[in-house]
Formats: structure tokens, sequence, C-alpha cells
């Protein structure tokens, strides 16, 4: 696929997406106040690859005056979301476990210490859904950054037939963000630890709609 061609998808489904997001009620809760810190470097935004739809228009709503990027992956659908980010003002950084994934990760630790809001989805791009792979553990950890999870619920929506079961809210439906407390990596010793780490972080990640 041809970058013009990328270009000219992602820029229907974002003129789509916030014809969507016009018709819905759209609540974001930061009962902590975590939005408005400002700690001088970036944080690590997590969400859930099937909630991604909305999380482009938070950054919209909350965070325009701190450089965003987002990881996404190195393939042709990669390509269409990082053009898609790019209408929002959201850079991309492209890479995966499989491809360029090094390189990936020196390129966000180095945003992450210039002030650089990331956006990550920790079960992407291939899953499993509801999972915390551990690349984002390794991030937090070498980039001394902290994690912000981020919760979404729709009150109505469609749900693709996709790995992830990705969820498009509903039109007139009611949508709820949650911003949970940052969250500090621990050191982790050995693979053990590093595992505890992982599952305490999915934990927090979860929600009961989750499933």
């Amino acid at each position: 696929m041809t970058p013009r061609k990328a270009r000219l998808i992602a820029r229907i489904a974002a003129l789509l997406v916030r014809a969507l997001l016009c018709t819905t009620r759209i609540r974001v809760h930061d009962p902590h106040r975590v939005l408005s810190l400002d700690q001088g470097c970036g944080r690590i935004w997590l969400f859930w690859h099937n909630r991604l739809a909305i999380i482009p228009h938070l950054y919209t709503l909350t965070s325009r005056k701190r450089a965003g990027k987002a990881l996404t992956s190195a393939s042709k659908d990669g390509e269409i979301l990082a053009a898609f980010l790019e209408c929002y003002g959201i850079g991309a950084i492209r890479g995966s476990s499989s491809r360029r994934g090094a390189t990936a990760l020196r390129e966000m630790i180095r945003a992450i210490r210039t002030g650089c809001e990331i956006a990550i989805t920790p079960d992407g791009p291939r899953g499993p859904c509801y999972h915390v792979n551990p690349g984002v553990l390794a991030l937090a950890q070498n980039a001394g950054a902290e994690v912000m999870p981020i919760r979404v619920e729709y009150s109505r929506y469609w749900q693709l037939k996709s790995w992830d079961r990705f969820r498009i809210p509903k039109p007139f439906s009611k949508v709820d963000i949650t911003i949970l407390p940052l969250e500090t990596i621990a050191a982790t010793p050995g693979p053990e630890a590093f595992e505890a780490e992982r599952q305490r972080l999915e934990a927090i990640l979860r929600s009961p709609a989750d499933g």
C-alpha cells in the first residue's frame, strides 16, 4: 500500500469517527487529576487495543499542549493507523516484537525523556486480548516513566469479529473514560518478579466489562 492511499483511507476514517463521536456523550473521569500533572517527562498511556477508537479524541480534549506519539506496527495496517493518528496531531513510532522492536524501544525512550506522551495498547498488535505483553514493562523500566492506565466503557457498541473484538460506540451512546492513578513499574531482579509485576499491571487495567 502506498503512503498516499494509506493517508486517504485514514482521512476518511477520521471524518467518520469524528462524525460518530459528535453524537455521543463523552465523560472523562480524572479523580486524581493525573492529566493536569506536569512532571517534566513523558508518560505511557495504556489502554486495550479494542478501545483504541476513542483515544485520539481524548488526546485532543486533554493533552494537545504535550507532544504525543503512539506505537504502531510496521505492517500495512500500522501504516493506516499511523496516518489516522496524524489527523489528530499524534506522531507514530513504527515497530513490534517481530519487526523493528529494538529500534522502536529506543525511539520511545528518547521521546519519553524529552517529555512526549507515548500511547501503547499492551495487548496489541496480535493479542491475546486483555493480556499485557511484557514490552510495556521493559519500556517503563528503561525510560524511568510512569504508566497511566486508561479504562474506556461504552454504554452501547458494535463489536467486530477481530482477534481483539474491537468495539465501536454506537450513535448517541455514552462513553466513560476513566484515568487511573499513575503507576510506577518496580525494578524486577528476576523472571518471577517481572511476571508478578506484569500481572499486577494487567489486573489494574482490566475492568468488569472486559471479557
